[in-house]
Formats: structure tokens, sequence, C-alpha cells
């Protein structure tokens, strides 16, 4: 028996044309680039006009008067050949000091790595875009489910994070191991993990690092003794073994953008007597257009009876799509810049003097609030995005920070408390380091009122152990 049953429900879809230029707001300017060159060569209607800038479009014109130039010109010219030769070598003052290395990125032997591990196609494409999220130290610092949000949007297709535990895993197992760690507590575990599990030092230690790891990164040395039934001596060789283990899965290495000091700015932002001026490193917008020629076939097309429905229809798709191309990046480059003005009001006395102490507590929301765009818009301008400053460039990401109130009632921004902490401990005795509470109370005496949980939760983000750990390293 059938029955008829009347709902209302509340569905949020998003355009398909919104989730591209969600993509689009996401890219920093080589991936741009390399997005805008792909359009041009599957869309015959879209045209570039940078080329045609610098007037050589006109050198072959027939208002112009070109000298006859044949071989002998070329062949028997004035000019010696060493001084052509000499282009080939690298001028003295240029030589290097020794041999130049090949270097690879470590995340591209990653990606070498998990296709020997795994045959699924599938899994190639979800383990680059994972390996890809990984920061220069070789850590995951997004959590599955971003990532799978991330990827989602990217492919327009729904990817869960439970699909990504089986990639993660296997990532985690190439060289270097532990890659792909989510935090510290993850790649001590893996490490010790590769380690001889019949020794009871090994295993104790894992079970330190599963049951009592904030202990251990309080410096909880009396509990972790009485909890464990530990002695004295073999709580010392405990510590040893953990001094031994790696901090970072990567080390002593750089992204090849690193290396090559490629790191192309979106913005460039400068200083013209007090008031700060910003600009796009380089305005896509204004070198494309639509073909001329395109549009008149299309007209040509509307008033020919006799063309095909599905010729006409494809001329005027690939023109409705070149159009809404050209658009998307406008808007994506007048949002870009209401965004950086926006910061840039935000953080006035940062980026007048270039201080990390000048930074201010600024999350999505209050920029979001100022230009009036969405949290995730926001997010999607501001990530991979860098700015070429007066005092250097900076990755925008690095800007948006919590704050914390100090003695004084003012809002501090957290990376002023991260930078006041990693300073402490770099002028601190070796021999004799400070603990958490110790530095809690320096803090104090500085104005920062700051909890020693709060202390410890900067220490690891700056991936320092805590005093026992680097008295033992020495």
């Amino acid at each position: 028996m059938f029955n008829q049953v009347q709902t209302q429900k509340l569905q949020h879809k998003i355009l398909p044309q919104h989730i591209a230029l969600l993509n689009l707001l996401h890219l920093d300017c080589m991936a741009l680039e390399l997005r805008i060159q792909d359009e041009i060569t599957e869309n015959p209607c879209l045209e570039e006009t940078g080329m045609m800038d610098d007037g050589s479009g006109d050198k072959f014109s027939k208002d112009t008067v070109q000298d006859f130039q044949n071989w002998e010109e070329y062949g028997y010219d004035d000019i010696p050949d060493y001084k052509t030769e000499y282009e080939n070598y690298l001028p003295p003052d240029k030589m290097p000091d020794r041999q130049l290395a090949e270097t690879v990125d470590f995340r591209v032997d990653l990606k070498k790595q998990y296709r020997f591990a795994e045959s699924s196609e599938t899994k190639h494409a979800l383990a680059d875009f994972v390996i890809d999220s990984l920061n220069e130290h070789g850590f995951l610092n997004l959590d599955l489910e971003s990532v799978a949000e991330e990827i989602s949007f990217k492919n327009n297709s729904w990817v869960k994070a439970e699909d990504l535990d089986d990639i993660l895993a296997t990532i985690q197992e190439l060289d270097p191991v532990g890659s792909g760690s989510r935090d510290l507590k993850e790649y001590f575990l893996i490490q010790l993990k590769k380690m001889n599990k019949n020794k009871p030092l090994v295993e104790k230690a894992i079970i330190l690092m599963e049951h009592y790891f904030q202990d251990l990164r309080n410096a909880n040395l009396e509990k972790l003794r009485r909890e464990m039934k530990m002695e004295d001596e073999e709580m010392k060789q405990l510590l040893h073994l953990l001094a031994t283990l790696k901090t970072r899965p990567v080390t002593g290495m750089a992204s090849p953008m690193q290396l090559n000091n490629t790191v192309l700015p979106d913005f460039i932002i400068v200083l013209e007597g007090e008031e700060l001026q910003v600009s796009l490193a380089r305005q896509r917008s204004s070198s494309l257009r639509i073909s001329q020629s395109w549009i008149e076939s299309v007209h040509q097309a509307e008033g020919d009876k006799t063309m095909e429905k599905g010729t006409k229809q494809y001329l005027r798709s690939k023109l409705s799509s070149a159009q809404w191309f050209i658009k998307a990046i406008q808007e994506r480059e007048t949002n870009m810049l209401k965004v950086m003005r926006a910061i840039m009001k935000f953080q006035h006395e940062y980026f007048l003097l270039g201080d990390t102490m000048q930074l201010k507590p600024m999350v999505l929301k209050n920029i979001a609030d100022m230009v009036g765009l969405d949290i995730s818009t926001v997010s999607r301008i501001t990530c991979n995005k860098y700015a070429d400053t007066p005092f250097g460039m900076i990755l925008l990401k690095d800007l948006f920070t919590e704050g914390l109130v100090n003695k004084a009632g003012d809002t501090i921004s957290n990376k002023v408390i991260r930078t006041v902490v990693e300073d402490v401990v770099k002028k601190e005795d070796k021999k004799n380091p400070y603990t958490d509470q110790q530095l809690a109370d320096i803090l104090g005496e500085q104005g920062y009122s700051v909890a020693r949980r709060t202390i410890a939760k900067y220490r690891d983000q700056l991936h320092i152990p805590v005093a026992q750990m680097r008295a033992f390293s020495l």
C-alpha cells in the first residue's frame, strides 16, 4: 500500500560555478598562472594580450619599412665569436664555490614511494594531496576532516576523513619514517614502535607515550615514577631513550621554493611616506580578453538558420565560459585587494615597523566583518599567499593569531608570547634549562600573565622539548 507524506526540509546547495570560484581564490600566483594557461588552451574563445603589449605585434606591419636581411649579414658580422660563446658560461663573479647538487623535495620522494606501496590510481590522487599538505618539517598540521573537505572542494566529489586513514598510515611508514604525523606524540610512538618491542625499556616508553604523554610534557616526573612504578635509575634511562628520538620527520631540508628563492609574492606592499600602498604582484584580468572573431562567429551563427544546433550551442558555451572566467578572475583580484587592505588596516603598526611584537590578535572573522565576505572566502584568499613587504616576505596565514590579556589589560597576540618564549629558551642556561612553570614566572615578570599549561602548549608548537629532555640532549 502506497502512502503520501508531505515533508519540509531546508537544504544548502553550492552551485558548480561558486565552487569553481572558491577554487580560484585558493590558488596562489603560480598555480593561477597554470590554471589560466589551461583555460586558454581548452577555450579558443579566450585570448591573452600580454604578449602583444610590448609593441612586437607591429614589427612587420605594412606601414613599417623593413630592411632586407640575408645570411651574409648574420653569418659574416663583425661580432667576435668569443663574445657570443662567453654567454654560455657563468661570469667569474657568479661562479659557485662548490659543485651544484641537485636537490629533491621530500614530498616528491614520498609520492614516488607511495606509488610502489599502493597501485590504486584513486588513492594516488588522495595521497598526493595529503603529502602536499605536509609542512616543511613533515608534520600534518591539519586534521583529516579539513583535508577531506579541501579535497572535496578541489575535485567536486565527496571524500570522507575515514577514506584517508589508511592512506595516512601508509605515508607514515615511508621514508622518512613518521612523515604525516599530526603531533609530536604520534611521531614519537611511530619511532618507538619501529624499535625492538621486546626490550622492556622500549615497551615502557610506548606505554608512557600512550597514557602519560601530557605528564611528560608537563615534566611531572614524580607522578610518572609513581604511576609506572619505576626506580630513579630506570627513569633516567627511559628519559635518555626518549632524548634519542627525533623531533621532526624532516630536518635540514628545505622545499624547492626555499632552495631556489622562487617564492613569488601575490601582493606587493610599499611604504610611500607615511602611507602603505598595496598592489597585486600581477594583475591577470587586464591581460585576458574574448576573441573578437569568436564573437562575430556567434552573431553570424544566431542568424544562420542552416547551421546545426550543436554547433551553435558549442559557440555559445565557449563564449559564456570565457566571459565567466574573466569575470571570476576580476572578482578574485577585487576580493584579494579588499582583504589585503583590511589586514593592513588592522595590523597597521606591524606593517609600518615589521616588528612581530606589534602584531595584534586577529582571526578570520575580524577581516570577514570588515570586508563583508564569508569567513571561508577570507580563509581561501589568505591561504598559501605571500606578501612582499619592505621588511621581507611574509605568509599571510602567520598574521592570524588568537589573543591573550596581559596585566595591563591589553589584548596581545599569542604569536608575541611564542616569540618571547623562544627568546627566553635561547638565552637560558643549557645545563639548567627552565621548566614550564619557571617560563610562566619569567613571562609574568615581563607583564604577560600566562598559565603553565599555555606555556606548555606554545612550547610544543615551537617543537621545544621539555626541560629534562633539553638537558639530556646536551
